[in-house]
């Protein structure tokens, strides 16, 4: 997993439909998820650390989580099927651990509000990340092409002495 921030709200170009984006910790990766009107609101609310006069929806589930001593150890975008990412809530309730199905801009609206972290499943970055930092990219990649070709099958092979004196070498 890859822990991600929110980098911020977006808006497509062409549908005008809000998007958050997430970035890994390196600025290398950037995984946009297209949400909903009141969700951005709501992320946006957090990310500018607005206090409404009256609870809205977000804030109203973190104030319950509260009254009942549960946390929101984390959450989870684990899976991206048919164009729709899935993520759960990590919560803790004492020693119990809970999983709760969420859509990912709930999760997020929910993360910033307790400073939770917030993970993504590597799959779902390989398959919907966009990069950010292209020369960065290119220069891992090139830095593991002299890896590999300067590696041998020989630097694979470890050699052991086993302490019988006979100064047998084994192969593994």
């Amino acid at each position: 997993m890859i822990e991600m921030k929110v980098a911020g709200i977006a808006l497509d170009a062409a549908t005008r439909s809000p998007i958050v984006l997430l970035r890994d910790a390196g600025d290398r990766r950037a995984l946009p998820i297209y949400i909903g009107q009141d969700q951005a609101r709501s992320i946006i609310s957090a990310l500018e650390s607005q206090k409404p006069p009256r609870p809205l929806t977000h804030d109203l589930m973190v104030n319950i989580l509260e009254e009942y001593e549960i946390s929101l150890d984390r959450i989870i975008i684990h899976t991206l099927q048919d164009n729709t990412f899935y993520a759960v809530l990590k919560l803790r309730h004492g020693e119990a651990l809970k999983e709760i199905d969420a859509r990912p801009s709930d999760a997020i609206a929910l993360a910033l509000r307790t400073n939770s972290p917030i993970w993504v499943m590597e799959e779902v970055v390989a398959d919907a990340s966009i990069p950010v930092d292209r020369e960065a990219d290119e220069a891992e990649r090139q830095a593991f092409r002299d890896f590999v070709s300067n590696i041998s099958p020989e630097d694979f092979i470890q050699r052991k002495e086993f302490g019988s004196g006979s100064g047998e070498v084994q192969e593994s």
